[in-house]
């Protein structure tokens, strides 16, 4: 006869080799991403300025991001994209707009915007430099926003923000 223990064991084993369950203060930063991409996910590396889409294992599109920058003056912090393993729990369309910035206003354009988080989202936008420049966000281009919208990230979507 199985204990319980044994069958908790099981189970919680079972959801991390499937990429259902992690989190950073159990498994510390990782390195690498590997075999979490079954199934779709979204991969942004704010070092390369760069996101993969990936479905079951193999790269079906890429392109140019920007991330958080390292310091916002208008809030006097980092706006570094936080690093780990999310997934997509909300979605809006093309007059998706933040109610956070500009900072007491609000009202910034985010097309097509994807969030993995209270605060984070990937959206469109027609500034996407080759350094990382949002207050968190990961920019990417209106049009490649509107395909991942349409075709790629639904609500569960895997999103992997990589280490700065």
């Amino acid at each position: 006869m199985k204990t319980p223990t044994y069958t908790l064991t099981f189970i919680i084993a079972l959801l991390f080799l499937m990429g259902l369950f992690y989190t950073e203060a159990a498994f510390g930063q990782m390195k690498s991403y590997p075999t979490l991409l079954a199934s779709n996910s979204f991969v942004f590396n704010p070092r390369t300025h760069s996101w993969t889409a990936i479905s079951d294992g193999r790269v079906i599109r890429h392109g140019r991001a920007s991330g958080g920058r390292h310091y916002c003056p208008d809030i006097g912090r980092s706006c570094r994209t936080p690093s780990g393993v999310y997934s997509v729990i909300q979605k809006g369309g093309a007059g998706c707009r933040s109610s956070r910035y500009p900072v007491g206003e609000g009202g910034a354009p985010m097309p097509y915007c994807m969030f993995f988080s209270k605060y984070y989202a990937v959206h469109g936008s027609p500034d996407v430099p080759n350094y990382n420049a949002s207050h968190g966000c990961v920019r990417v281009r209106p049009s490649d926003a509107h395909w991942l919208h349409q075709n790629f990230m639904h609500v569960g979507t895997k999103v992997v923000i990589k280490p700065y």
